[in-house]
């Protein structure tokens, strides 16, 4: 086949990560070779691939539905924000330094795409179609200069392009037309048409309003897509969104044992690889919830410290609510808590960070007998082991170096009484162990809370990448999507005036 496809978006959070899953899994059911692709992502969710790339959780995401191993080439550049104005730049999986907003769009951006048309060259090569994703909407106006993601890519690459909207927040046909509106003529060219992302209700009332865009644009509306719940995995960033992610809700599935189990997880500033929680929301009878107040760890059987980019200051913001004394009385009282990565780092004794903050010598928490000496060199790995009897896996992703000084062998970390701290990020999604840990956590807390015996992360993943491949095939226009991939952009596409210049 050799083709390939876009897929853009009227805003952030359109949908088009999922959709492009979507589309991954009924292309490669209908036995297509296909991979994903997205040239550049801003993520704090992020993934270790088995070379020992880094590369954003999303794009690991489409690779398991494409049923293909995920790769740097799949996420050529990812950025990590520091701050509201500087982000880490990793380049095909290895971090290249610290850049502000003004510098990358200044001109580094641009050098890369060379590097990004690269890796496309290379997966079309390999595969008989290419997904890609875009970054938040083609129609930046102010950033078209140098964009590698959206139409920069599709320009380069000659794939026609989809825009999902999100009809869920209302405007979606403006959305549509003022996007595509907003393209110069060379790259409305390429904007094939429309994907209805989260409709609620009848159908046949929305019809009235797509035949209208139709005339107004002349490109057509390729599906439009139910609203579904707990889809929303592995999305890119925000806590919000993380609430709407976990695999399955708390509240479908009753507990085994005669107690829920209550877990509270401290949504500290930059907070990465939330994802890691998802596996613990899969477990019937585990209640989540993010908090961001001391009391609302009251009556938490489990308080979770994860990841941030930023440990020094989730420290201190963790001081500053109040949260950290909470924290300490828990410990105490021998109820249990755990540190993940930074979550881990300012758990411990002493932290010395001259790469990251810059802060220099910092106190921890002092709940685990350990200090952390930040390097400039990122530990990027994919670690196998065992704990509490069970094998387990994860994956590291930290600047952060522990020396662990006492206490019980934990992971790479260590315990202490109830406070367990390790850099492995997606441990949990190890079944076993899992179930081990939530009986320690169940007897610690007191709770008459039993893991259910058969929960299988891995299947309830497929289980939600089949259902992204379902909504697609079943209300999706298929043959046409089929014909884009394939074809490219129809010819003859009408220009939508104004235009941006080109």
């Amino acid at each position: 086949m050799g083709g390939g496809l876009l897929v853009a978006g009227t805003t952030s959070d359109a949908g088009k990560s999922v959709v492009t899953a979507g589309i991954c899994r009924w292309l490669v059911r209908k036995g297509v070779k296909v991979a994903p692709f997205k040239a550049q992502n801003m993520s704090l969710n992020s993934f270790v691939t088995r070379e020992g790339a880094e590369i954003g959780r999303a794009q690991a995401m489409q690779a398991q539905a494409a049923r293909v191993e995920p790769t740097a080439l799949m996420n050529p550049v990812l950025l990590k924000p520091g701050s509201d104005r500087s982000s880490q730049v990793v380049l095909m999986g290895k971090p290249v330094g610290e850049m502000s907003a003004r510098g990358y769009h200044g001109g580094r951006q641009e050098a890369l795409l060379g590097t990004v048309t690269d890796c496309l060259r290379e997966l079309r090569g390999t595969y008989d179609a290419v997904i890609c994703e875009g970054a938040g909407s083609p129609a930046e106006i102010n950033l078209r200069r140098t964009d590698i993601v959206n139409m920069g890519i599709a320009r380069a690459a000659r794939f026609p392009v989809v825009v999902v909207g999100d009809i869920d927040r209302g405007g979606v046909f403006a959305s549509f037309f003022g996007t595509t509106a907003l393209l110069s003529r060379e790259d409305q060219e390429l904007v094939a048409g429309y994907l209805v992302n989260k409709f609620r209700g009848d159908v046949s009332l929305l019809e009235p309003g797509l035949d209208m865009l139709e005339g107004l644009t002349g490109r057509r509306t390729y599906g439009v897509l139910p609203f579904a719940h707990g889809l929303g995995i592995d999305e890119e960033d925000g806590l919000r969104v993380s609430l709407r992610g976990a695999v399955r809700d708390s509240v479908v599935a009753p507990p085994v044992g005669d107690d829920v189990l209550r877990v509270a997880v401290c949504a500290v500033p930059l907070m990465s690889n939330f994802t890691d929680v998802d596996a613990l929301a899969a477990e019937p009878g585990v209640v989540m919830r993010f908090v961001d107040r001391a009391e609302e760890l009251v009556d938490a059987d489990l308080v979770i410290v994860p990841g941030t980019r930023g440990t020094v200051k989730a420290l201190e913001w963790l001081r500053e609510r109040g949260l950290a004394d909470a924290l300490a009385r828990r410990a105490a009282e021998g109820r249990p808590v755990l540190g993940i990565c930074g979550g881990f780092q300012l758990l411990g004794e002493r932290i010395e960070d001259d790469v990251e903050s810059k802060a220099g010598s910092v106190d921890g928490l002092g709940l685990l007998p350990v200090r952390v000496r930040f390097a400039v060199e990122k530990t990027l790995a994919r670690p196998v082991g065992s704990a509490l009897g069970e094998p387990v896996e994860g994956y590291e992703i930290h600047h952060g170096v522990a020396e662990v000084l006492g206490g019980e062998p934990f992971l790479d970390g260590c315990r202490v009484g109830s406070v367990w701290g390790t850099h492995w990020h997606g441990s949990l999604e190890s079944d076993a162990f899992r179930r081990a840990f939530l009986r320690e956590v169940a007897a610690a807390a007191g709770r008459r809370f039993v893991p259910a015996p058969d929960t299988s992360f891995e299947a309830l993943r497929e289980e939600q990448l089949d259902r992204l491949g379902d909504l697609i095939e079943e209300h999706a226009d298929t043959d046409a999507l089929l014909r884009l991939i394939e074809s490219g952009a129809p010819s003859g596409l009408p220009f939508i005036a104004p235009g941006a210049p080109a």
